[in-house]
């Protein structure tokens, strides 16, 4: 079978630049596959949730009737890792239906609490 000359170069070059262009849109297009998509979506969401609940455990704070003390015993702390026990031990990172703190609330909470301090 006789087939034109031209026709093996052109498809050597349909196959680089098939090539070329997998490795260009994944690495400077941001295309990612389903399950990196899903992952990123779900730390997303995880992230949005912390910082809803974080703002939640904020205004539970600065409700209580002795707020101003509070804020100015929280703001004795100074290490960010004792600021974060200060509030799961105040109970304010406690969410309905739990009997412990979450950690990332709190640490949400007293990043809060320290910028507004």
């Amino acid at each position: 079978m006789n087939s034109r000359p031209e026709i093996k170069p052109a498809l050597w070059g349909a196959v680089g630049g098939a090539v070329a262009m997998i490795i260009i849109g994944f690495w400077a297009l941001g295309w990612t596959l389903g399950g990196t998509a899903e992952r990123m979506a779900q730390q997303r969401e995880a992230a949005a949730s912390v910082a809803a609940l974080a703002s939640v455990c904020v205004a539970t704070f600065a409700a209580q009737p002795d707020a101003a003390a509070k804020l100015t015993e929280f703001k004795k702390v100074s290490s960010a890792w004792d600021r974060q026990s200060f509030i799961e031990k105040g109970g304010w990172a406690t969410l309905p239906g739990s009997d412990k703190p979450n950690s990332d609330v709190a640490t949400g909470c007293a990043q809060t609490l320290s910028k507004s301090a």
